[in-house]
């Protein structure tokens, strides 16, 4: 038996992502269009990779159908112009879907199966709302084995704010201001640029070109979330202001083996380290990234005081504080989302995770005291996923 390879992060892009809906930048942008938009930018920015080496294509959408269908990874391979040789296939778990497209290519790399896989994930909100056209059995129902309300992800969260008392609106809302504050500091410093790739954009005002996230908020105060509408129950405290919005963008990256990688001249951003994913009740989904990354640091032979760097999809805030209480980490621990995240960004469901390993990548680059990082998130009908991942720039000494 061959030793397990190791697998490395090569690169990773994004889209700019969108508000979703007819007011979106992308309501005339097809989804396809996107993630080959993407993946062309991907293959650019890595002229040394001969395009016939891609060994597979791994696209994952959570509502696979019409102009989001017909399996993504291989279309979109073809409309990127990558050799009819290069084969692909979609991929679904909901939000997490980018993420298992990177572990289930990193799986067959580190078996020995490919030495070179694009992995990734769109998501058109706009055109295919979550859920659309789904048939649940009625068995989930008449057996009492998912309440009614468990693919409403606002009742969900509001469920963890139920379930921990100590999850309270205010810091819910504390939390999802400091997102906008970091994001838009972030996009400041120049931090969130350079990965993303320009889309062109059509609308019945003409024509324009996408180079930042639509969903920003910089402005955001306490007294303005706290007059927030509480859409998923009354005197609630879930609000739009402490929960991602509903989001159109695509996201991909580049996987290799470390040989294939140093073979072809490929850029080594990031090691993966160790994954996992688990499953928890789907009305409390958002607890999900707790059981899969204990799992994931078991099976690395880590501890939570390990991770330097926290890239964490923050769905709703109340999930990612659910999150750091779990693990004794605090609100404003400057590990954790250093540049923002999604209540800003925003999360195009299948496409989050890829965003998340975007973000880290950078982020070692800045932090060579750090040796390892985390990229976790929920999931839609009660699972979580975790990547944990290794600094390549990582030199065992503290920053002054």
């Amino acid at each position: 038996m061959a030793k397990r390879a190791d697998v490395v992060f090569v690169d990773g892009v994004r889209t700019p992502f969108g508000r979703a809906g007819e007011k979106g930048m992308y309501w005339g942008t097809r989804a396809d269009d996107l993630i080959v938009k993407a993946m062309i930018g991907l293959l650019e920015r890595n002229p040394s990779l001969p395009k016939e080496r891609v060994d597979d294509v791994a696209i994952a959408a959570t509502t696979q159908q019409g102009d989001q269908g017909l399996t993504l990874g291989r279309t979109a391979a073809i409309l990127a112009g990558l050799p009819l040789s290069v084969p692909g296939f979609a991929i679904d778990r909901m939000c997490a879907g980018a993420m298992t497209s990177v572990t289930t290519t990193a799986s067959g790399i580190a078996f020995g199966a490919y030495d070179v896989a694009i992995a990734g994930g769109v998501e058109h909100m706009g055109r295919h709302p979550m859920g659309l056209g789904a048939d649940p059995n009625p068995r989930f129902l008449a057996e009492k084995l998912v309440s009614a309300d468990a693919l409403n992800m606002g009742i969900t969260a509001e469920r963890l704010h139920d379930r921990f008392p100590s999850l309270t609106k205010e810091r819910s809302d504390r939390y999802g201001m400091r997102s906008q504050q970091k994001v838009a500091a972030a996009y400041e410093a120049g931090k969130i640029q350079p990965d993303l790739i320009p889309v062109a954009l059509r609308s019945e005002s003409g024509y324009g070109l996408a180079t930042m996230d639509e969903g920003l908020r910089p402005e955001t105060t306490m007294e303005g979330l706290a007059g927030l509408k509480t859409p998923f129950r009354p005197h609630g405290r879930v609000t739009a202001g402490n929960a991602s919005p509903l989001t159109d963008g695509a996201t991909v990256s580049m996987l290799a083996s470390a040989d294939a990688a140093k073979e072809l001249g490929l850029t080594t951003k990031m090691r993966l380290v160790s994954f996992a994913f688990a499953g928890v009740a789907p009305e409390v989904m958002g607890i999900g990234p707790i059981p899969s990354t204990e799992k994931a640091l078991a099976k690395a032979g880590l501890s939570i005081d390990d991770i330097g760097l926290f890239e964490l999809n923050e769905a709703f805030a109340v999930q990612v504080l659910s999150f750091l209480d779990h693990f004794g980490v605090d609100d404003e621990d400057p590990r954790v989302n250093p540049w923002g995240g999604a209540i800003a960004f925003g999360h195009p469901l299948a496409s989050s995770g890829v965003r998340l390993m975007i973000q880290l990548a950078r982020q070692f680059e800045e932090h060579p005291e750090v040796r390892y990082g985390l990229t976790a998130m929920c999931v839609g009908l009660g699972q979580g996923g975790t990547v944990i991942w290794e600094n390549p720039h990582y030199t065992g000494k503290k920053k002054k």
